[in-house]
C-alpha cells in the first residue's frame, strides 16, 4: 500500500464527526442511528472520553450504502448484513466505492426549483433511475425536510397541474405517485420510531387521512418529519372511518390524532358520534346528513361540525367529541384554514416543516404542563 493510500485508509477510519453531524450529512436521525447498531451492530462509532459516539468518514460511507440498499427494497437487517459484507449496491462483492465525505469545500447553492422541474419530468417518463437519481442528490445536499418541501411536493403539484390540463393521463399521475409513495415509506421506515417498535419513546400520534380522502401523500410527509423530530407516530393511511381511528387512539393510548383533508369530497359521509370513556358512540341518526355549507365549489360539514339528533340537543363540532385533540392538514385545510376550528380541530400548518413545529410544540407543552399526570391534552 502506498503511503497516500495509508493515509486516506486511515483518515477514513478516524472518528470525527458527532451524531449530529452524521444527521446532516445522511439524513438518518441520531435515534435511528442508535436503533442500528443496537439491532444490527451497525454502525460501529468509538465513543470520546465522555462517552459520545463518534462517527468516521467510513462510517458515513457506509451509512449511505445501507440506505441505498433499503431504498431499492432491501430490508433493514439485509442492508446492515450487506453493508458490513462490504457489499454495495449493484455491486458483485465488491469493496463499496462511493466517495468519502468531505466537510471542509463548500458545495455549490441547490437549484431545488431546478431539481423540482427534473424530477417531476422524470416521473412523467416513467424514469425512475432518473429519478432515484436527482432525488439521491437531492438527499445529500438538503435535509429531508427541505427535500419533501422544496422538491418532491412541487414536483407533484407540476405532475397534477399538467393532468388537469389534459398533458398527461391519470396513469402518469399514478404512477408517479405510486413512486414517490414507495420513496417515502422507505424513508418512513429508517426513521424509526414508528407506534408499536421496541424502544419508542415519547407521545404518540396517529396519523390518517379522513374518510374519502385517498391521496396520502402530504400525510406520509408529515409522518416522516414527526418521526424525525421524536415524535411516534401510527401511520393507518387512506380513507380511516372516524369511529374506527378514534378507537384505534384510544387503544394505544395516543395523545392526539391527525388527520390529512385535501378536498371538500373527504368531509362527506363523516359518522358523528362520541368517545364515551371506553367505546366509540355513533350518533343514533347517523343516515340523517348534517348541515352543510359551501366552500368554493364544493359542500362540507356546516361550521360546528355538527351532526342533527332527534332530540335536537347540541352536542358539538364533530372533531371535539373524539376524545382527543385532533390536527388538520392537507390541501383544503391550507386553502381554508378557519375550517379547522369549525370542525373542532387544530390547523396543523401549510406544509411539513411547519406542521411538525406545531405539533411538536403542543405536545411537549402538554408533557411539561402535566408531567405526572399522564393527562392527554385536551380536544380544541
Amino acid at each position: 500500500m502506498t503511503a497516500d493510500g495509508g493515509n486516506q485508509e486511515q483518515w477514513a477510519q478516524t472518528a470525527m464527526f458527532t451524531a449530529s453531524e452524521v444527521e446532516t450529512q445522511t439524513g438518518v436521525p441520531a435515534a435511528t442511528l442508535r436503533q442500528w447498531e443496537r439491532r444490527y451492530g451497525f454502525p460501529r462509532p468509538a465513543r470520546d472520553a465522555n462517552g459520545y459516539r463518534l462517527y468516521s468518514p467510513g462510517d458515513v460511507r457506509d451509512i449511505g450504502i445501507m440506505l441505498e440498499h433499503q431504498r431499492r427494497g432491501v430490508s433493514a437487517k439485509l442492508a446492515a448484513e450487506l453493508t458490513l459484507r462490504g457489499v454495495s449496491v449493484g455491486s458483485a462483492g465488491k469493496p463499496p466505492t462511493a466517495p468519502m465525505p468531505d466537510r471542509t469545500l463548500p458545495r455549490p447553492p441547490v437549484d431545488v426549483a431546478e431539481l423540482a422541474h427534473a424530477l417531476a419530468q422524470a416521473l412523467i417518463g416513467a424514469d425512475n433511475v432518473r429519478a432515484g437519481d436527482l432525488l439521491a442528490e437531492a438527499h445529500a445536499r438538503l435535509p429531508v425536510e427541505d427535500v419533501m418541501t422544496h422538491v418532491m411536493s412541487p414536483a407533484l403539484v407540476e405532475i397534477g397541474t399538467l393532468w388537469a390540463g389534459g398533458e398527461i393521463t391519470i396513469a402518469h399521475e399514478r404512477a408517479a405517485s405510486h413512486y414517490l409513495r414507495s420513496r417515502l415509506s422507505a424513508l418512513m421506515d429508517i426513521a424509526g420510531s414508528e407506534e408499536g417498535q421496541s424502544g419508542g419513546f415519547g407521545p404518540l400520534v396517529v396519523a390518517a387521512c379522513a374518510p374519502g380522502e385517498q391521496h396520502e401523500l402530504g400525510l406520509m410527509m408529515l409522518t416522516l418529519a414527526l418521526r424525525r423530530r421524536g415524535v411516534r407516530v401510527a401511520y393507518l393511511g387512506a380513507n380511516v372511518p372516524l369511529g374506527d381511528l378514534t378507537t384505534f387512539a384510544h387503544e394505544r393510548q395516543a395523545q392526539a390524532i391527525l388527520l390529512g383533508v385535501n378536498g371538500d369530497w373527504a368531509l362527506q359521509g363523516w359518522v358523528a358520534g362520541d368517545w364515551n370513556g371506553e367505546s366509540w358512540v355513533a350518533d343514533a341518526s347517523p343516515t340523517e346528513d348534517p348541515a352543510t355549507r359551501e366552500v368554493g365549489k364544493g359542500r362540507v360539514l356546516n361550521g360546528a361540525g355538527t351532526a342533527t339528533h332527534l332530540d335536537s340537543v347540541y352536542r358539538g363540532p364533530i372533531l371535539q367529541r373524539l376524545g382527543l385533540p385532533v390536527f388538520l392538514g392537507g390541501a383544503l385545510m391550507n386553502a381554508h384554514p378557519e375550517l379547522a376550528a369549525e370542525l373542532g380541530g387544530i390547523y396543523a400548518g401549510p406544509d411539513a416543516t411547519a406542521a411538525t413545529s406545531i405539533i411538536s410544540e403542543a405536545l411537549d407543552h402538554a408533557s411539561q404542563a402535566v408531567p405526572e399526570s399522564g393527562q392527554k391534552l385536551k380536544p380544541n
